[in-house]
């Protein structure tokens, strides 16, 4: 489809139209777990990822012209909502259909259900990067969308988008950091007084319940843990009347397929299991990702017992320097996390729109300065060197 000289772009309706070890040929080194073919291709073959799903797979596939050697790729879905993105365009799809246009399908390129920023421009070369973006254009022509959407792409992917005219827009997450702690106290002696108060508290509100814990690496979990795991993570969106994203048999091969990659965490109350969470290493990037967590159980504060503050002791035992506890939430910061912001970027083919939209993202930057502001003044951490780097941080981050 691309009009590239001596290039060409193929859409893929399926990974598995893509040898795996061709896949994994144009991997940037720091890909991490979310970008492996494994994780990708498991998502589409236990249906999780679907046309019936509003993920319609539509990857992009560069070639030499007359050759199927690989030479990049970009993960790319029709969507016909706007649902596991954790980027917000629900008001920008009501102002299509008040004006009687439709903004769906629109065209994004992202991990599903995982915002975590990462290449989307999956080759060797900033040439052949540049293709998959002038590709990505022309397909909106090509199939009549209303928009492409990149989603928390890293800073070369993002400068190339906004050469080619797609819009930034920022938001925040909640990071752990590990300042190379000895243990979990030497954690806390760096929050305030008033911190390390309320941790202690609601970590001694579990211990009293009788509650305690089993880290379970994936390469040494059962399938019945896996069970298990999954009837804490379904019940968890039962309960908020929700259906999960991701199904057991998702879990399942996932185990199978990536095993060093995951790690669970068992909450035990009288011999039996009555809450789980799974971390997502990336033992080369020394990042570990908190997303999925579920309870059979209501007890106080065992949500950050388990999700949090035994995640923040694993990262210390293994010397993981990053863990990320997903899409916003403020309560995270009074737990050590601290806000950061990440980016996504958009295009919008009606100029009318594209302006529209392009106001709006620069007052909503504006709005995401002042967030920042009034965040770095409920720090929890001391003032130190540590709590002077926040303003900085995020001062150099909306650059």
């Amino acid at each position: 489809m691309s009009q590239v000289p001596g290039l060409e772009i193929r859409v893929i309706r399926s990974l598995s139209s893509i040898a795996p070890s061709d896949w994994q040929r144009v991997l940037p080194k720091d890909a991490g777990p979310f970008l492996h073919y494994s994780f990708l291709s498991l998502l589409e073959e236990t249906g999780c990822v679907c046309t019936e799903t509003g993920w319609d797979p539509a990857h992009l596939a560069l070639y030499a012209k007359g050759d199927n050697e690989l030479l990049g790729a970009m993960p790319l879905y029709l969507k016909t909502h706007s649902y596991g993105e954790y980027v917000f365009d629900w008001s920008w799809a009501e102002a299509y259909a008040q004006q009687g246009l439709s903004y769906y399908p629109k065209a994004l390129s992202a991990i599903p259900f995982t915002p975590a920023t990462g290449s989307r421009l999956l080759a060797r070369t900033a040439n052949h990067q540049a293709a998959l973006v002038s590709g990505l254009v022309q397909l909106l022509t090509q199939l009549k969308l209303s928009s492409a959407h990149v989603l928390f792409p890293q800073t070369e992917d993002a400068r190339l988008l906004t050469e080619i005219g797609f819009m930034r827009r920022e938001s925040v997450q909640f990071h752990w950091h590990n300042q190379n702690y000895a243990d979990f106290d030497q954690f806390l002696a760096t929050l305030t007084m008033k911190r390390r108060k309320n941790i202690k508290r609601e970590r001694k509100q579990v211990h009293d319940a009788g509650i305690a814990f089993r880290h379970i690496p994936g390469s040494q979990v059962s399938e019945d843990e896996v069970l298990m795991f999954y009837r804490c993570y379904a019940n968890t969106y039962q309960t908020h009347y929700s259906t999960p994203y991701l199904n057991q048999l998702f879990f399942q091969k996932w185990v199978q397929a990536m095993p060093d990659s995951l790690h669970f965490i068992m909450a035990i109350r009288d011999g039996q299991t009555i809450a789980s969470a799974l971390l997502v290493i990336d033992r080369d990037g020394h990042k570990a990702y908190g997303r999925y967590w579920g309870c059979l159980e209501q007890h106080p504060c065992l949500h950050f017992e388990t999700a949090f503050y035994q995640a923040i002791e694993f990262c210390i035992k293994e010397h993981i320097q990053l863990l990320e506890g997903g899409a916003q939430g403020e309560h995270k910061m009074a737990r050590g996390f601290m806000p950061s912001t990440v980016s996504s970027y958009h295009y919008l083919v009606d100029q009318r729109f594209a302006d529209a939209v392009g106001r709006f993202l620069e007052r909503e930057r504006m709005g995401i300065g002042q967030y920042l502001d009034e965040l770095a003044e409920h720090s929890p951490l001391r003032q130190s060197s540590h709590g002077l780097e926040l303003g900085k941080n995020n001062e150099n981050a909306l650059k």
